[in-house]
């Protein structure tokens, strides 16, 4: 397979490296339906090929890998009242458990901007490459939504409590922090990234990578944990935001007032989500809750009205629905995780961890 028809995601092999180039720089790569499937097809015909050594995943352009899923279709899903975006994300969170499962190594190219999607077609990858360009984040939560694309599983597992507050506050990270939280292997500066794909074709992954890989410029997180670990502790969102508030520290007040931004809802919804994954044993288990989760809040207000705020009318003035954290109720939590009937759910066969190279 050495070309492609969809112009939104470009084919291409080089010597034994296969190539998957996100190619809607205009709307910073985000995914499209038609995309998903474009790229789960070449994974399995380039997992079956016995030339392809290795796959590589990048973004077209200078800003980014990927911004995550096309939300604005997301939005006039949730709108019309249709499925669209419950068919999208069926096959998209297929494509995350298909790229955590893939035998070939796969290498993310995480320069620039990734987020939302962007980070589950990339950060499930055994090889995952960020640079000092690198703003990796979940940020569902502005929008009215949750983490998903697996994000939840990852995040779940990041040190100490270091997850939960990337995924609460939606906050963006570099390098080091997305190694520090898991989302990301090695550093190779941008300059050096033509060469590394350049070797890619030659030689296997992890000998080329091992050419160009640096030492990551310092982080934040890691100076952070004492106050992240201890406020993200609490049980409820309204204790954590009050921790936060009373700690002392500038960063702890920052991330406060970010919460205090998002959506109660979704932010209720987010931290019961990570507790829950990180109880999972697997990530199609995970996937497979993110599905319920998703479909369930596409028929909640806050996503519609999050997407409008954020991203069509841009007044960055959401108004919440309930507009605060003591209306949201457990009930109300727990109804975003209830069954939604045999022929809805979302079912993916289960892998052993041992299996996947990482």
């Amino acid at each position: 397979m050495t070309g492609g028809t969809d112009d939104d995601v470009l084919l291409r092999t080089e010597g034994r490296a296969a190539h998957l180039t996100l190619n809607r720089p205009r709307a910073l790569n985000a995914l499209t339906h038609s995309m998903v499937r474009t790229i789960a097809r070449a994974l399995d015909a380039w997992e079956d090929d016995p030339s392809v050594g290795t796959i590589v995943i990048s973004g077209a352009g200078e800003r980014g890998l990927c911004a995550g899923g096309d939300i604005r279709a997301i939005h006039d899903s949730a709108r019309a009242g249709t499925a669209e975006a419950a068919d999208f994300w069926r096959d998209e969170y297929r494509l995350n458990a298909r790229i955590a499962r893939l035998t070939t190594p796969y290498v993310a190219v995480m320069d620039g901007i990734v987020m939302g999607g962007g980070v589950g077609v990339s950060a499930h990858g055994s090889v995952r490459i960020v640079t000092e360009r690198s703003r990796v984040a979940m940020p569902e939560t502005g929008i009215g939504f949750v983490p998903d694309v697996g994000g939840t599983h990852l995040l779940a597992r990041a040190p100490g409590l270091t997850g939960t507050h990337l995924a609460l506050t939606g906050a963006p990270v570099g390098a080091a922090d997305a190694r520090l939280a898991g989302l990301a292997d090695h550093f190779v500066p941008s300059g050096d990234l033509p060469a590394l794909l350049a070797a890619l074709a030659e030689l296997p992954a992890h000998e080329a990578v091992a050419r160009y890989e640096r030492p990551a410029p310092p982080g934040e997180l890691a100076a952070h944990r004492e106050w992240i670990d201890h406020c993200y502790a609490a049980g409820t969102v309204e204790e954590i935001v009050r921790r936060l508030l009373d700690h002392g520290s500038p960063a702890a007040k920052e991330a406060a007032t970010a919460l205090q931004a998002k959506s109660p809802t979704a932010l209720k919804v987010t931290l019961a989500s990570l507790r829950r994954a990180g109880r999972a044993e697997t990530l199609e288990s995970v996937l497979e809750q993110e599905y319920r989760v998703s479909c369930h809040m596409l028929a909640h207000p806050d996503l519609a009205e999050g997407v409008r705020a954020q991203v069509i009318d841009k007044d960055r003035a959401p108004r919440w629905s309930p507009a605060t954290l003591g209306e949201v109720t457990d009930e109300d939590v727990n109804r975003m995780f209830a069954p939604l009937g045999d022929a809805r759910e979302l079912r993916l066969a289960p892998t052993d961890p041992q299996e996947v190279p990482r």
